[in-house]
């Protein structure tokens, strides 16, 4: 049972945020994302008040995601990708990403804090970050 509604356009957004973000990293990185999205969207809490829907995560201004900018993200979502999609809407999570609401690919290491929020850990080039419990009990 997904743990946020969703339409099948919107699964397809996942989808493609998910490949276009972190094909690289294989499917873990992939589902890792996609665990970000639906946290920004069941959390309710700093950055992400305002976030209803996987289209609002998708395209959240500011402070969205860099691959909505690259025609990469605009190709047509694969049957694995919206497999993969499917997984995260319905609940699954993944280490490091389970509470995460943040993650980028730094230079080097992982910083301890990025934009105040706390290094949950890395997987191959993405560092995850999540807020506390008492800023986001949502999530």
């Amino acid at each position: 049972m997904a743990v946020i509604q969703y339409t099948d356009a919107e699964l397809d957004l996942l989808a493609r945020l998910m490949r276009a973000e972190a094909e690289g990293d294989g499917q873990l990185g992939m589902l890792l994302v996609g665990n970000v999205g639906v946290n920004r969207v069941r959390s309710g809490c700093l950055d992400f008040n305002d976030i209803r829907n996987l289209q609002d995560m998708v395209f959240q201004s500011p402070g969205g995601f860099e691959a909505t900018t690259k025609g990469y993200f605009y190709q047509r979502a694969r049957e694995l990708d919206r497999k993969l999609a499917r997984r995260v809407v319905n609940g699954e999570r993944f280490t490091p990403g389970e509470r995460s609401l943040w993650f980028f690919m730094p230079q080097g290491d992982c910083p301890a804090q990025w934009y105040n929020q706390w290094n949950t850990g890395r997987f191959k080039s993405h560092c995850f970050y999540s807020p506390t419990v008492q800023d986001c009990p949502n999530v």
